[in-house]
């Protein structure tokens, strides 16, 4: 089947970031120094190349850009200051727009105006719709049992809903990604018994995010900081997602502390907290670390929020544990506020990596014992025909 070319790919790539791809001049420094690619996936030279011919529909079916954990070590070695590792960054930003089946996405990456004023849209109508249900018979003085200003049954229903509309648009941008990469973008067939081989690829990854620990330390500390750290943000945020879907009515109970469920909530605050005080420094200092010398906006927009997130959190619960019931209320509604536009864009922002990215790795793995497997098959056949 004949592959079409883009002309103006890599021009529209510039608005999710890559600006520097025209330079290189495949000398391969970059593959060579990365502790990640192979015989199979020759990353970044292969996508960079990729891109300076257009072809758009091969990009899309790569695995490639999401075995990049942008470590920029590829960065620094380019003798022609091409930044790879950007451009590694940019096609995940652009995959994830080819994934997601309603554009929202591109809209996101490539108008920072948009997804400031879908953000706000959306905070705005969830304050309107929690202010509604208030006026229904809550009072502000109470937090929570009955005639609670936001009691926790309904605080439970409106984030299982929540969580409900996230998950379908997961579900179907995985499926997506899964038919790009694992269908069009495989030239063999792949066995069904291959997904529950390699399976346990996929919650290792996502638990471990061990091939970013595996990334050389350019301040050869004996642990990779942002790895680290980065680790820590995401099973922050994933505990605290947990504890909000399930444990929503033990968390609000109080104000005595459930030290059983409140112990995760307060591992989670200090895993978020550490982390996006730890990227919005880096990348205000643009100090360290190569990856922190570019910010995209949505790279801004995404730990601003998440930080805003994480102090009202902190906020409403001192207030509510200390009987400011009237202070934790109004703190609970403007947290909500921000809370909410956050789960939405999920699918469409930099979070999507938390699914994309392990999911990448199973795919990755399966494929690598599809080739090898078929190499033994081939082999075995050219021996008996001789």
């Amino acid at each position: 089947m004949a592959i079409r070319v883009n002309p103006s790919f890599i021009d529209d790539l510039d608005r999710f970031g890559a600006e520097d791809v025209q330079l290189c001049y495949q000398c391969g420094d970059c593959s060579t120094v990365c502790s990640h690619a192979d015989d199979i996936f020759k990353f970044p030279r292969k996508s960079m190349r990729q891109l300076q011919m257009g072809l758009e529909q091969k990009i899309e079916t790569t695995l490639e850009p999401w075995l990049c954990y942008y470590c920029g070590q590829c960065s620094e070695q380019c003798p022609r200051e091409a930044d790879p590792g950007e451009t590694m960054m940019s096609l995940r930003r652009w995959l994830i727009s080819r994934y997601d089946f309603t554009g929202i996405a591109r809209q996101f990456f490539k108008s920072r105006i948009r997804e400031i004023l879908s953000i706000t849209v959306v905070a705005l109508l969830t304050g309107a719709f929690l202010m509604f249900h208030v006026l229904s018979g809550g009072s502000i003085h109470i937090y929570d049992g009955e005639g609670a200003f936001l009691p926790s049954p309904f605080i439970h229903t409106f984030d299982l809903t929540i969580g409900s509309v996230l998950a379908v648009f997961l579900l179907i941008n995985a499926v997506r990604m899964w038919y790009f990469t694992m269908i069009r973008g495989m030239s063999i067939p792949v066995p069904w018994w291959l997904y529950l081989k390699e399976f346990f690829e996929l919650p290792l990854h996502f638990f471990t995010q061990k091939m970013y620990a595996e990334c050389e330390n350019k301040n050869e500390h004996q642990v990779h900081m942002p790895w680290l750290i980065h680790l820590g943000l995401m099973l922050g945020y994933v505990t605290m997602l947990v504890l909000v879907m399930v444990f929503i009515e033990p968390l609000q109970a109080g104000p005595e502390i459930h030290w059983s469920i409140h112990i995760f909530g307060y591992l989670a605050t200090i895993g978020l907290s550490i982390g996006t005080i730890y990227f919005i420094r880096h990348r205000i200092k643009k100090e360290n670390y190569i990856q922190y010398k570019k910010s995209h906006s949505t790279d801004w927009i995404f730990v601003v929020m998440l930080f805003f997130i994480v102090i009202t959190g902190i906020l409403q619960h001192i207030f509510h544990r200390t009987g400011l019931y009237e202070w934790a209320n109004i703190t609970y509604v403007i947290h909500l506020m921000a809370v909410t536009p956050w789960l939405l864009r999920m699918p469409f922002s930099k979070w999507a990596h938390m699914i994309y990215r392990p999911l990448a790795m199973y795919f990755a793995a399966i494929q690598k014992t599809a080739y090898a497997r078929q190499d033994d098959l081939d082999d075995s056949l050219s021996v008996t025909i001789k």
